[in-house]
């Protein structure tokens, strides 16, 4: 061993490692004390102390992935990163939290769970000074308060939404919209001009994006073989992957795997802020943005933001006086699936919620939570 004198830090030596090898390793260290950066990116001009540190960074420019996973073919540009990943196959977590006893595959991980114990909430934003435990969080919140535009006149378009200023109106039903283009869109749900057609197979569509959206049906490509017979079951119906427990089955594995979690209970996502735990990804993503207040759909007609992509989806259509699911019993119309499926259970009768206590059913699980509450003692909401 022998002793740094910056700060008395100690380094092994290796007598295996020739003297001019160990000679660069510290003064490599000591470039960290001096700020020396003499290894600079011919690409971006960025600078390293050290020339293992250039060649990490200038594969982000090259797209070299070299360290290649032995168990999934997955690669990787660093080797620390295969590391991490390869974890997930072996199962090993050797970060334990010293609290509870939790265990994670990182360091990183580790330490954004222990601030769940302490309370620390480390990264702060400039603007609001709102606080959040890490800083994956405080980057999606400071997206509220840095909304950039690409040319001025989308600029223009967006301040709109403050002034509220709406000028171009329907003649129709006299509704008014931020942009043109949105009050030509609207203005085909009076006509029912269909203008854009599929070559393929000659569907007509209303607005130019349902038709891009649609010919990738016809036209979409694939970069493995394995993403292709992945699409290829969406035509042909087939689901090889079926549950052991009530015989449901997939498409793909990856599908099967997260519905088993509702037989297991297992709910592998956990929110660092309140703890809660989730058991797919995307509720568990949709949930956090209650805590950073991040609001990434945006109504291009009036402004209002929304957490989820399905929220703005339904919102959307309260502008179009869009109503696509029809009720083939009495023709009411309404906005989305759910609202349909809701309405259509008056013509059937069905009940499909049922009080685990006196058995009674409903035809909506609203109505049966406002039951549950008889037995409870909760008094119901009144007017």
């Amino acid at each position: 061993m022998y002793e740094h004198s910056e700060h008395g830090k100690y380094f092994k030596k290796n007598s295996n490692l020739p003297v001019n090898e160990k000679i660069q390793r510290d003064g490599e260290h000591q470039r960290i004390h001096t700020g020396e950066k003499p290894h600079s990116c011919s690409e971006c001009e960025k600078c390293f102390t050290d020339k293992s540190s250039l060649s990490r960074h200038q594969r982000t420019h090259t797209g070299e992935k070299p360290f290649s996973c032995s168990e999934c073919e997955k690669d990787f540009s660093h080797k620390t990163s295969l590391v991490k990943h390869q974890r997930i196959h072996t199962g090993e977590k050797p970060f334990s939290c010293s609290e509870c006893e939790k265990c994670f595959t990182n360091k990183s991980a580790l330490s954004g769970h222990q601030r769940t114990h302490t309370g620390e909430k480390p990264f702060s934003c400039l603007e609001c000074g709102q606080s959040f435990t890490e800083k994956s969080a405080l980057n999606k919140h400071q997206r509220i308060h840095t909304k950039c535009f690409t040319n001025k006149s989308s600029l223009f378009v967006h301040q709109k939404i403050h002034t509220g200023e709406k000028p171009f109106s329907c003649s129709e039903c006299g509704k008014c919209f931020i942009r043109k283009i949105n009050l030509v869109d609207h203005q085909r749900t009076h006509t029912q001009e269909k203008p854009y057609s599929c070559l393929e197979c000659e569907k007509c569509f209303t607005q130019k994006s349902h038709l891009v959206q649609h010919q990738r049906l016809h036209t979409e490509c694939f970069s493995h073989d394995s993403s292709l017979k992945k699409h290829l079951q969406t035509h042909t119906g087939e689901k090889p992957f079926s549950c052991p427990e009530c015989g449901k089955c997939f498409r793909q594995k990856s599908y099967l795997v997260s519905h088993l979690r509702t037989h297991t209970g297992e709910k592998p996502f956990s929110c660092s802020e309140c703890g809660k735990r989730f058991t797919h990804s995307l509720t568990f993503n949709n949930h956090q943005r209650i805590h950073t207040g991040e609001r990434p759909f945006s109504c291009p007609e009036c402004g209002k933001c929304f957490r989820q992509k399905s929220y703005i989806v339904r919102h959307l259509k309260s502008h179009t006086g869009e109503k696509p699911f029809s009720c083939s019993e009495c023709g009411k119309c309404f906005i989305d699936n759910s609202a349909f499926y809701n309405h259509h259970r008056i013509h059937t009768g069905e009940k499909p919620f049922s009080c685990s206590e006196c058995e009674k059913c409903f035809t909506h699980k609203c109505s049966l939570n406002e039951h549950l509450k008889t037995h409870t003692g909760e008094k119901p909401l009144t007017d």
